[in-house]
């Protein structure tokens, strides 16, 4: 009889885990799919050249931000962000060639991985997001990033206003694994470690 109580003891343990683990893969996935990345990455790591990457940043989202205002979805974000790749490749390479530099540079909307990143009040979980990734020179540098969708990467925001964006538009779920991440940590890597086997 005590085996039996055993096996149904684990048997329901198994379960709720397995229960939290796929929420959790649902989260990211959901979480992956809902926003737009900006991602800058530096010809190097000098200090002159982290320095220049932060002007074009500067830069490129001066010239986006009243743009992306207009949008209302993800959908909507992609198509300007798609139509403005000519644009932010032309306004850096104007910050670069007034700061006495001649690097070339490229701006893609690609679907790429990302670790888990710190930004401001929250962790965004490492996953496969689509970002507008623009490369100065080499890239070899340390990268910058920020959410273009929703509307987090506007540099004068506080943080307080970051976290209106986020209560506003991230589900319950996807604010629990944006703002909690240590609660996660062990079903993200589960998941990280099920994916590198599965592919």
């Amino acid at each position: 009889m005590k085996g039996l109580e055993m096996a149904c003891l684990l048997g329901m343990a198994a379960t709720i885990c397995c229960s939290g683990f796929f929420q959790t893969a649902q989260s990211r996935a959901s979480l992956e799919s809902s926003v737009l990345r900006l991602h800058i990455l530096a010809n190097s790591d000098s200090i002159d050249d982290q320095a220049l990457k932060l002007k074009v940043r500067d830069a490129i989202l001066e010239e986006m931000t009243p743009l992306l205002e207009t949008a209302d979805t993800l959908e909507e974000t992609e198509v300007i962000a798609a139509t403005q790749l000519e644009m932010m490749e032309e306004t850096a390479r104007s910050v670069i060639a007034a700061e006495g530099a001649a690097y070339n540079v490229q701006a893609s909307l690609v679907t790429m991985p990302f670790e888990a990143r710190t930004y401001d009040t929250f962790t965004m979980p490492a996953g496969t997001y689509e970002a507008v990734r623009i490369t100065i020179g080499e890239a070899a540098g340390e990268n910058w990033w920020c959410v273009m969708y929703p509307s987090l990467c506007v540099p004068a925001a506080t943080d307080a206003d970051q976290t209106d964006v986020a209560h506003t538009y991230f589900s319950t779920a996807q604010q629990e694994l944006l703002e909690h991440p240590q609660r996660y940590q062990v079903r993200l890597k589960c998941l990280d470690w099920l994916e590198q086997w599965l592919t």
